[in-house]
């Protein structure tokens, strides 16, 4: 067996069916494993809205032989955990658990992955379960705002809908949807299966072949269409809130521009992690406007947001707004000094150093990395990237998101 590496520790390999492997070995006994899937809510059709996050609830409620409690005791039984997300663009389905349990692992996922049946007595109650979700997340206005957000600026456009779906939607959906729905976008040549631990690479790729070769390779392929950018726009919206809530943002680059560099520096100093970022000590640090405020990008395939959200009491709102705009004008005006570039270069680094010790993020960022990149990124590359970028690059940056005239805004009160 000839096994793929980009760099010391990482291993990729194809199986016969299409199914790219990465491993990453470490240390720790505790291991990591489980399925990336290229297919998300932007791959749903208008009678599918909700259904990329529906199906990843109705993987956990049966398969061809087991039923949904042997599903949840199968790795609890044995100290582990199993979990999975949904996003606009993929799914995730992964198992965290002591290295010796490997197996077991593997082929749970595997079973989950392939053989679900969605079982429509299951179903009808995971219907419920979800509108509940969609209820509860109604009720909570610092993160129904993001969803709301996208939907006003991709809207019309296959990225412009709730994740959860709607609540008369759903009730329309039968196992059958469900399966179609698999049958279209969880083919071996849309997924990659990702390890971590200190499972051997080759028994660890022997085990996924094992449970996967009657899989067979298909050459589904997602049709995915750019969103055609919108004119900015100021939206208010009333809502029965303690507190006013705002976004400002824009449409930013998809995921393999290599400008996306320079705009993450340029937001990690704008509203990163950090209490140091300009918007924070602007709006909570130097006037107590806020009592949170952040920024955050979103790399799609083809597209990407830049968003900005704060929330705090309505009569400063539009105060804030204006100075969250004073600040962007800042970065399209005015070059950073060497002095500053290195200091935020230093501070970004550094954040990169302590996330790389968060093993489940590593592992979960595995699948995404060899899916678009076919590789993975080494600490020391990702370092090097951010060394090489230059005061000129953030200033042209700045220039081509941050103009006032770019920027959508939309509000709660």
């Amino acid at each position: 067996m000839t096994l793929k590496s980009f760099d010391p520790e990482t291993i990729i390999h194809t199986l016969p069916n299409g199914l790219r492997i990465i491993h990453k070995p470490t240390l720790s006994n505790v291991s990591y494993c489980g399925f990336f899937v290229n297919a998300g809510t932007r791959d749903e059709r208008p009678d599918q809205f909700g259904m990329a996050h529906f199906t990843e609830h109705m993987l956990f409620k049966g398969t061809e032989k087991r039923k949904s409690f042997h599903i949840i005791n199968r790795m609890e039984n044995v100290g582990g955990e199993l979990n999975a997300y949904t996003n606009k663009e993929e799914t995730v389905l992964y198992s965290v658990f002591v290295e010796e349990h490997i197996e077991r692992a593997i082929e749970l996922l595997t079973d989950l992955t392939f053989h679900s049946i969605f079982p429509e007595k299951e179903l009808a109650k995971e219907i419920d379960v979800v509108i509940d979700e969609i209820n509860s997340y109604e009720d909570n206005p610092s993160e129904l705002i993001y969803d709301e957000f996208e939907n006003l600026i991709f809207q019309g456009h296959e990225l412009g809908h709730h994740i959860l779906g709607e609540t008369e939607l759903l009730k329309t959906f039968q196992p059958e949807k469900v399966a179609e729905f698999v049958r279209e976008h969880y083919s071996p040549s849309q997924m990659v299966f990702f390890s971590m631990g200190k499972t051997n690479p080759k028994k660890l790729i022997r085990l996924v072949e094992k449970y996967t070769e009657d899989i067979a390779h298909t050459s589904t392929v997602n049709h995915r269409k750019a969103p055609f950018p919108l004119t900015a726009s100021n939206t208010k919206s009333e809502k029965d809130t303690s507190q006013a809530h705002t976004i400002i943002g824009t449409y930013s680059y998809p995921i393999h521009e290599p400008k996306r560099r320079a705009l993450n520096l340029l937001n990690n100093i704008l509203g990163g992690p950090g209490m140091n970022s300009r918007l924070n000590i602007s709006l909570r640090e130097k006037r107590g406007y806020v009592y949170n405020v952040e920024s955050s990008l979103t790399n799609y395939s083809d597209t990407g947001l830049f968003a900005i959200y704060f929330g705090g009491d309505e009569r400063n709102q539009e105060k804030c707004v204006e100075l969250v705009m004073k600040e962007l004008d800042k970065f399209r005006t005015t070059k950073l000094s060497t002095a500053q570039l290195a200091a935020a270069k230093k501070q970004y680094i550094g954040q990169i150093g302590i996330s790389q010790n968060t093993q489940e993020n590593i592992a979960l960022a595995l699948g995404k990395s060899l899916f678009y990149f076919d590789k993975w990124f080494t600490e020391n590359e990702l370092v090097g990237f951010i060394e090489k970028l230059t005061a000129e690059q953030l200033l042209e940056v700045a220039n081509e998101l941050f103009g006032r005239d770019k920027l959508f805004c939309l509000q709660y009160r």
